[in-house]
């Protein structure tokens, strides 16, 4: 089977299109005939050695497709089903193996590559404003990178929770593509700490989502009111360097967070919860997958460079 080998870390050229062997599956994983692969920067973390993995590997951890086989001790699927999961590395492969404890079913009316991109960013999208800064009606909040992925779900997740959103985005277009999601204001990444100030009266907003790092960093503590919290979800434009915790005093006994999907799905309970919430508003309608572009298997390298260089919009999947 054709798969994307990553024998060392890199840019987006070390991404290598190969002949594998199909995986062996254990127990408890279900085989998969992949339909679609999502695209994320824990990707290219992984990939560029920012997060240390072992080389060589198979890359990607999201996807979509139809079960083949499934292990001796699954239960809750059959072949033919079709299902999509969060975790499962090596999952840029025309057949992945997939443990069953994160794999959803989905229904034959969802496209392939919504299915592969939907649960990672969604459920990120719905920890983050569920949990760790739980939106209440009236909050004003900040998300950058309102136009990618996880900040056009978010828009709209907490637009729906009744808060008023405010992005930061790059370009006109990716201003249109906010809006429309639901954000009330929207503000170039220059000096926006300033503008989200004016914006709210000098107060400041009740959380800022940040998954852009260290191009914005100062910025979004400068955008925090008092006892607001500043969740650092990713690191897009590079790693936070070392920080001084007594910064969070004067401005305003923020509260600083590093949070990461896995441990907002730490059992099977609670993965059916957040992955059940996203996939059904897909399914009614209240939340808009917008898939910004679908690259062939062998293109990966080009799907990174596009992702990295911020000329995507919404979510990108990889296709077999």
């Amino acid at each position: 089977m054709r798969a994307i080998k990553v024998s060392r870390t890199g840019g987006p050229d070390v991404l290598e299109s190969v002949d594998v062997p199909e995986p062996e599956i254990g127990p408890s994983d279900l085989l998969v005939r992949s339909e679609a692969m999502g695209i994320n920067y824990i990707d290219t973390y992984f990939r560029s050695g920012q997060y240390p993995r072992p080389l060589p590997y198979i890359a990607g951890e999201e996807g979509s497709g139809v079960v083949e086989v499934v292990g001796s001790e699954v239960t809750d699927f059959t072949p033919g089903d079709r299902v999509a999961w969060p975790f499962a590395p090596g999952s840029y492969a025309e057949k992945v193996s997939v443990p069953a404890a994160v794999a959803m079913a989905v229904p034959d009316s969802m496209r392939a590559s919504v299915a592969a991109s939907v649960l990672l960013q969604g459920m990120t999208a719905h920890f983050l404003a569920h949990t760790t800064y739980p939106i209440r009606s009236g909050d004003t909040v900040l998300v950058h990178a309102g136009a990618g992925g996880v900040g056009l779900m978010l828009t709209q997740m907490a637009t729906r929770l009744g808060a008023r959103v405010i992005t930061t985005v790059s370009s006109a277009e990716k201003e249109k593509l906010s809006r429309e999601a639901g954000a009330f204001e929207v503000v170039r990444y220059e000096d926006f700490s300033t503008r989200v100030r004016e914006l709210t009266d000098g107060e400041g907003v009740a959380a800022v989502y940040d998954g852009v790092g260290a191009a914005t960093f100062d910025q979004s503590l400068a955008s925090v009111r008092i006892r607001g919290t500043l969740a650092l979800f990713g690191a897009a434009s590079g790693p936070v360097p070392p920080f001084d915790p007594q910064r969070l005093n004067p401005a305003g006994s923020v509260m600083l967070t590093r949070p990461t999907l896995a441990h907002f799905i730490r059992d099977r309970d609670e993965f059916e919860w957040r992955a059940g919430d996203v996939l059904s508003a897909v399914a009614d309608g209240t939340l808009t997958v917008r898939i910004g572009g679908e690259y062939p298997l062998e293109r990966a390298a080009d799907a990174h460079r596009d992702l990295e260089g911020r000329v995507t919009a919404g979510s990108i999947v990889l296709v077999p």
